[in-house]
């Protein structure tokens, strides 16, 4: 009886000094391309009145101030209803609309990807047709139906469809298949586990990478969302409404709108920070197939 050994052997590169040279230099300049609007909008937040229509456009400024963070604070101050009120209203939605779409989205996955049944195909070819969908082109339907459950001027009608978004039904479906093992989930089966304990003491942790990505893609779109559709009172509103607002205050207040752009782009990139490594596993395992 003979044994064979096998071996696994890592590939390595035979890149030279130059080869390795030229590909950072190339991943520098596309790195550079996309980090220039975070930085022309970080710099703009504190150029004086005079320095926003120099022509061409600088990406420095000579004489920087804070006044554009005390114009926008001042605007704040003045409004109707305290800035903190639009803060808890675009942080409770945007993370109550997250947790939601995240839980549901796991779930109906976790159905499509581990369970056969009638007509779970047609289900899921339905799910990928309405990503070609833009929002824009399903706001007047989901007005409708808002309308009809009596749900417009509330939370829940920015809330509940974002519940319902496809995206993460298609990513956790499809994160499921190529990385959870059916041999696995039949064993925990056989040892009496619940559908319930499988999916979220077992499945969820296999496919941590997909739904910390999805919590960065639903919470981004969530926070930037505004609610003059779908929200009347003033109290409701969100905060990137209130940044509009500013911004269409004309150039008098270009410096506070600046300013709003930097204080609406805190947390999005924030949350990606956090989870940017979870990001790149996704991306990284995403068509692969065991």
């Amino acid at each position: 009886m003979t044994t064979v050994k096998t071996a696994k052997r890592t590939k390595r590169l035979n890149r030279s000094f130059m080869g390795n040279l030229g590909v950072y230099t190339v991943l520098f300049i596309l790195a550079a391309f996309m980090i220039l609007p975070l930085i022309y909008t970080i710099v703009s937040s504190v150029k004086p009145l005079e320095e926003f229509w120099v022509f061409p456009p600088r990406f420095t400024v000579q004489n920087p101030t804070t006044e554009n963070y005390k114009d926008l604070f001042t605007i704040l101050t003045d409004s109707m209803v305290p800035f903190s009120r639009y803060l808890f209203n675009t942080a409770f939605i945007s993370i109550v609309g997250t947790g939601g779409h995240v839980i549901l989205s796991s779930m109906c996955a976790f159905a499509l990807s581990k369970h056969k049944f009638p007509g779970a195909k047609l289900m899921f070819s339905t799910v990928v047709l309405a990503l070609m969908f833009n929002t824009t082109v399903t706001r007047i339907p989901n007005f409708i139906i808002m309308s009809n459950l009596g749900m417009l001027d509330t939370y829940a009608s920015l809330i509940v469809p974002a519940f319902g978004s496809s995206l993460g039904l298609y990513l956790m479906k499809q994160f499921m298949d190529q990385m959870v093992n059916d041999s696995v989930l039949e064993s925990a089966r056989m040892d009496g586990a619940g559908e319930w304990r499988i999916l979220w003491r077992m499945v969820m942790p296999m496919v941590k990478p997909a739904w910390l990505t999805l919590i960065i893609f639903s919470f981004r779109d969530l926070w930037n969302i505004g609610s003059t559709t779908f929200i009347q009172s003033e109290q409701l509103k969100t905060l990137n409404y209130v940044m509009s607002q500013i911004s269409a205050g004309g150039v008098a207040r270009a410096g506070a709108t600046a300013a709003a752009g930097v204080i609406m782009m805190i947390v999005p990139v924030t949350v990606f920070i956090i989870t940017q490594s979870n990001v790149v596993e996704t991306m990284g395992t995403s068509g692969m197939k065991e």
